[in-house]
């Protein structure tokens, strides 16, 4: 029953680490389509929540499932965890820092209609 349960984990894992080398792709493809900065800038934060947090809780539940490091799989695991858990709280901060600086910057695309709330009106 246990060999069953940690064969589901190693199995779960590698799953989530090749499904973050295909978030990777996607943004990275992204990032080089898309064309205004806030519109990049959306692919890149996919890219870092799906190209890092979901490989490195794929990266846990294989290290819970496999023997890999002896005894210290518990360590390693806890520490990609909680890695990937900082990186889901501090992606979308930095994503949101970036998009209010160039908000103020005045980097949107100038070909659509703009409503900024916090300038009180329409602009162009």
């Amino acid at each position: 029953m246990i060999e069953d349960i940690t064969a589901i984990a190693a199995w779960a894992g590698l799953a989530l680490f090749v499904g973050g080398a295909v978030w990777d792709l996607i943004a990275a493809i992204g990032m080089n389509r898309l064309p205004d900065f806030l519109s990049r800038l959306h692919a890149a934060t996919i890219g870092v929540i799906g190209g890092a947090f979901y490989p490195l809780i794929g990266i846990s539940l294989i290290l819970l499932g496999t023997d890999i490091m002896g005894e210290y799989r518990y360590i390693a695991a806890g520490s990609a965890a909680l890695t990937a858990f900082l990186v889901l709280l501090l992606a979308p901060a930095g994503s949101h820092a970036l998009a209010r600086a160039a908000r103020k910057k005045g980097l949107y695309r100038k070909d659509i209609l703009v409503i900024d709330q916090q300038e009180g009106g329409e602009t162009e």
